[in-house]
Parts: structure tokens; C-alpha cells; sequence
């Protein structure tokens, strides 16, 4: 079956079509939202979100890209979207600790999937700052750095994904590893 007979059937809200798309992409779509929400269970809650909207709007999808970029960009902005509303309490009350503004906690509460593929430092703590300094970029940074360094995607998948040229996606690559590493040194600092 090619793209557009399946997607034709999505269309028709095939139940076949639909299972066939879960078993396909539901590792992919887990992954991409652990990258951006290092929490199994959110993580889990969003890759649904991502499924039901998916099914929801399959009739928006014009082909002007792969299927499985349309739902990379669906599971971006679901995962922006639960970051933008958990950004009060839960998901930053550590931040504070970076910041000196209150008693350090205990930063493994939170980052329940250290040994997400793309993230390859062995040291929880230094796992979980990281995560912090990522989403503390602009966020066109951290949605490109995230895409790209934790989530794995090549610089074009990014770049289609996120509806920017290729050049700009390394020039906000590059601005974004710049700040990271300023965000970074000013933790240690303060840290020791």
C-alpha cells in the first residue's frame, strides 16, 4: 500500500489503518516526547495526545510532506504545549536550585528516563541539569537542540520537521550549544 492509499484509509477511519499507524509509530513518537518530557508516564500521556489528534485532523493532512513529518510536528507542539502548562510547579520546581532561590531537592524526582538513548551521560544529576539548561533556551533553540541531539533526528529531519531551511536549523543549532554551554558554566559556578 503506498502513502496516499494509506492515508486515504486514515481518512476513512479505517480501524486497520489506524492500528497499522500505532504499531509503526508509537516506539517513534515515545521517543521524540521523552526527549522533550524525561518523565515515562507524561511522556505516555502526550504520546496519546499525539494519536488522538492525529486521528482527529487527518483530514488537514495535505501531503506536503511524509506522514510520519506531519506527526514528528504534531508531537513537537504537544510536547511544547505540556511543558508550557507544566511549567509551574512540578516540572521546574528545581529550577530554583539552579538559580540559588531555594533549597536544593532532590533532582532525580522528576527525570524518570535517564537512559534515554540520546542522552549519554551516566551521572543522573548531570542528566537531569542538562535537561533544566535545555529548556532554558529560547524555545526554537531548545525544540531543535532536542530534536536533533536527544531525539536523534538528522539536520534535514529537523529542518522539514520544524518547517525551517537547513541553514537555519545549524544557525540555531549553533546559537543554542553556544548558550547551553554559558547556562551550563554558570550552574557550575554557582554549584562550587
Amino acid at each position: 500500500m503506498t502513502e496516499t492509499e494509506f492515508i486515504k484509509e486514515l481518512n476513512l477511519k479505517s480501524t486497520v489503518a489506524y492500528s497499522k499507524l500505532v504499531d509503526d509509530f508509537q516506539q517513534k513518537v515515545f521517543a521524540t516526547c521523552i526527549s522533550f518530557v524525561p518523565n515515562k508516564e507524561d511522556a505516555e500521556d502526550i504520546a496519546q495526545d499525539v494519536f488522538v489528534e492525529v486521528y482527529n485532523s487527518i483530514h488537514k493532512f495535505k501531503g506536503d510532506s511524509k506522514l510520519s513529518t506531519w506527526i514528528y510536528r504534531i508531537t513537537t507542539n504537544k510536547c511544547l504545549e505540556f511543558i508550557r502548562k507544566k511549567s509551574t510547579k512540578k516540572r521546574f520546581a528545581f529550577l530554583q536550585s539552579i538559580t540559588g532561590n531555594a533549597i536544593p531537592m532532590d533532582k532525580t524526582d522528576y527525570f524518570t528516563e535517564m537512559n534515554h538513548p540520546g542522552i549519554l551521560l551516566e551521572n543522573k544529576e548531570l542528566n537531569s541539569t542538562l535537561f533544566m539548561a535545555i529548556n532554558r533556551l529560547p524555545e526554537s533553540q531548545s525544540v531543535i537542540f532536542t530534536l536533533h541531539k536527544v531525539d536523534g533526528k538528522s539536520y534535514q529531519e529537523v529542518a522539514e520537521i520544524t518547517n525551517k531551511s537547513l541553514s537555519s536549523v545549524e544557525s540555531v543549532m549553533f546559537r543554542a550549544k553556544k548558550n547551553l554551554q554559558k547556562i551550563l558554566e554558570n550552574y557550575y559556578k554557582n554549584e562550587h
